[in-house]
């Protein structure tokens, strides 16, 4: 009966995320839209995220499976679920094998600052991009109840895809360390190159083949791995509709920290210090500009990107007028 219940309610979320792209005469009367062209490319501008090693916008390019953690088997398995119709509505790739291996992890801990130091040790790839030891340790920082990791990767014209980097400690290219550089008089070089002289230090930029056309270069980047990591202590007696879909929006796209929205938006349910409308559930908005992101031409530059996903959320959002 439980189970049913599930899929019931995600299928209600799948038909009210595909009304944002329908537009059925007699169901489009009640339906108020607010906004304009520039309030949707507005929209796209607070909530777009540029990757720090291309500078363009991320989204799935592999099938999502999402795993969750640290629930009850009827909370788990309706986040999963609700996930998943989200990415559905929004056109991205959805892993149906039930065996596929997780790229999103969703994990609620009553210790996330004690997970993350487990992370940043022996998954440190997961934190997303750093050039140093330093800026690794700062990103395993938990500052929120509700906080999110985006490891990316990146594909040339030529379909060679490699893991967006800034060290050869979590993979790459490896450049030989021709003085056998080891820690001496106190020196450091870094916990992960003490046993390791002949690595060096850094990693060099990896070759990619490009277009070389400014606008579209052919080299996009996707997401690897997503971790979402939540307080549960925190975030006890949330109602689990509203936190399913602020989460499917973390695991889809990668949203600026505090992307206070002008228009309704479930993000601002999330934001403590938002004082514009805020939704309790996933709204047209938030559906458009995930629609507008699975829409994008890839190899853009960052700029034009924006400014499609403006322009898909400028369409969709005009058929339910």
């Amino acid at each position: 009966m439980a189970r049913k219940m599930l899929f019931a309610v995600s299928a209600l979320l799948l038909a009210g995320a595909m009304a944002a792209s329908a537009q059925p005469a007699s169901q489009t009367e009640s339906v108020t839209v607010t906004g304009s062209r520039d309030a949707y490319h507005d929209f796209s501008k607070t909530f777009a995220v540029p990757t720090k090693f291309t500078g363009k916008i991320a989204r799935w390019e592999h099938r999502i499976c999402p795993v969750v953690s640290g629930q009850n088997p009827h909370y788990t398995a309706f986040i999963t679920q609700h996930l998943k119709y989200v990415a559905l509505a929004a056109g991205a790739p959805v892993n149906t094998d039930e065996s596929c291996r997780p790229n999103i992890d969703i994990v609620f801990t009553t210790t996330p600052q004690a997970l993350l130091d487990t992370v940043s040790k022996n998954d440190m790839h997961y934190l997303g991009y750093f050039e140093s030891i330093a800026q690794r340790d700062a990103l395993a920082k938990v500052t929120s109840p509700i906080q999110t990791w985006y490891a990316t990767e990146s594909t040339d014209r030529k379909g060679r895809t490699r893991l967006d980097t800034g060290r050869s400690i979590v993979g790459g290219t490896t450049v030989g360390n021709f003085n056998g550089l080891s820690p001496t008089n106190g020196a450091d070089v870094g916990p992960e190159s003490a046993g390791t002289p002949g690595t060096a230090l850094t990693d060099m930029a990896p070759f990619f083949s490009s277009s070389g056309n400014r606008l579209n270069d052919e080299i996009h980047t996707g997401f690897n791995h997503v971790l979402i990591v939540i307080d549960s202590t925190k975030l006890a007696g949330q109602d689990i509709v509203p936190l399913a879909d602020y989460i499917s929006m973390l695991a889809l796209a990668e949203l600026k920290p505090n992307a206070c929205q002008e228009l309704p938006s479930v993000v601002n349910r999330m934001m403590a210090d938002c004082r514009h409308e805020a939704s309790d559930t996933l709204t047209m908005y938030d559906l458009a500009y995930l629609q507008g992101l699975y829409h994008m031409t890839t190899g853009r530059n960052m700029v034009a990107q924006r400014s499609e996903i403006g322009d898909v959320m400028t369409d969709r959002l005009a058929k339910v007028k």
